[in-house]
């Protein structure tokens, strides 16, 4: 039988319906392939066909001539998400999960359209509210960034709507605005919630950069607001810039001793959700009693580890902050609020010029659950150290005071 060919486009065709397929549980196959291969054929001819005359700019963020719409771009219903059409943007995106070759590497002219959706002024700036600490934009040139946010579309969602569901492709990434959101994970048929979002942070950018499904289910539990990105604009864009980024990062985060005990495969997802952050001499780093957002490696320079003692005061009357730990290259703090689930333990401030490698709290729980053990022997050895100095832990167990 070897010498029987494959059609070309046959294994993406039949890859696009049985994920249609796995979704729906239709009672009737042989009806739904009717049904499916019928609309794929009309939105395959309708995307073939001149492009229409574009509405009025007061109607919105319809696109205008020369612009490429996202299917989901103004999906505001719950019905939006139990369509079964094959949309010709979301099937070309769920088959490029398995099906395209992209090499993030290779300096290729870019010659694919661009995606805009026009927005008002007043959506721009909450656009840009919004992205102005997502971690993957911010090493983005500026021409970069501006793509980025031309090419994102607002999404409005309801209590327990579903906005990503663990095992589905990844179409696209999502940036929040407002609203709160739980992240649930089955696995060996029970589904418990990992984490949440407050208002702020990002997912889905995991299974668009690794052609995966997605990991984790995201359920609002409140109304709010999501700025989407399409993932052919993603991988575009951010996934060729993070390319660039992982030459620079990779060598270093091997040397790092914390995550020795992770895969190659873990490691690489590490470099690519991680920011950089530079500082000056002096300059404080996280602040003691704060709420922790972000874990910090040390890229280069050196960080002091100052906590506030309660038997110690200064010429103000104030707590004096006394040094507890000097850190440097490949070393990290910040990790301790993270753990424990509480505020800023202490504080830290830049010795020299610091150039830190940057995690916000979202990825961490995502990508380090495997480093928890070793984090959290540490906490008693900085236990230690307050013993040793101050004669009890009490400044450690209770920092925001």
């Amino acid at each position: 039988m070897s010498h029987i060919q494959i059609p070309r486009g046959l294994t993406e065709l039949l890859q696009g319906y049985t994920v249609e397929v796995l979704r729906q549980q239709p009672p009737d196959l042989v009806d739904f392939a009717v049904d499916y291969f019928t609309r794929l054929r009309e939105a395959r001819a309708q995307a073939s066909s001149p492009p229409a005359t574009p509405p009025p700019a007061s109607q919105g963020l319809e696109p205008g001539p020369g612009l490429v719409a996202d299917a989901n771009a103004d999906s505001d219903t719950e019905d939006d998400e139990d369509l079964d059409v094959p949309i010709l943007g979301r099937f070309d995106r769920r088959v490029s999960v398995c099906a395209e070759t992209f090499n993030p590497d290779e300096e290729e002219e870019d010659t694919d359209p661009r995606v805009i959706h026009p927005k008002t002024d007043l959506q721009r700036c909450r656009l840009q509210e919004a992205c102005k600490d997502i971690l993957l934009f911010k090493n983005l040139d500026q021409e970069q960034l501006s793509q980025v946010l031309d090419a994102m579309f607002e999404r409005t969602v309801k209590v327990d709507e579903h906005v990503i569901d663990q095992g589905d492709d990844g179409d696209n990434f999502y940036v929040i605005e407002r609203g709160t959101y739980d992240i649930l994970v089955t696995k060996d048929h029970q589904t418990r919630s990992v984490g949440q979002y407050d208002n702020r942070g990002s997912f889905g950018e995991l299974a668009l950069m690794y052609n995966t499904p997605r990991a984790a289910t995201i359920v609002a539990t409140s109304e709010g607001s999501l700025w989407g990105l399409d993932r052919v604009t993603f991988r575009r864009i951010i996934v060729k810039n993070n390319a660039r980024k992982r030459k620079m990062f990779e060598s270093f985060i091997e040397s790092v001793p914390l995550l020795k005990s992770l895969e190659l495969s873990e490691r690489m997802k590490i470099v690519d959700v991680i920011g950089e952050k530079t500082y000056k001499d002096g300059e404080r780093i996280i602040t003691q009693g704060e709420k922790a957002d972000s874990f910090y490696i040390i890229e280069s320079g050196e960080v002091s580890i100052l906590i506030r003692s309660k038997t110690k005061a200064n010429k103000d009357g104030g707590n004096q902050e006394v040094e507890i730990a000097r850190c440097h290259k490949g070393q990290y703090f910040g990790e301790l609020a993270l753990v424990t689930n509480k505020p800023r333990a202490a504080s830290a401030y830049a010795v020299g010029d610091v150039k830190c490698l940057v995690m916000d709290v979202q990825a961490f729980e995502r990508l380090l659950g495997p480093c928890m053990d070793i984090m959290k022997r540490n906490i008693s050895h900085y236990e230690e150290q307050l013993v040793k100095m101050f004669g009890s832990s009490m400044d450690l167990i209770d920092p925001g005071q």
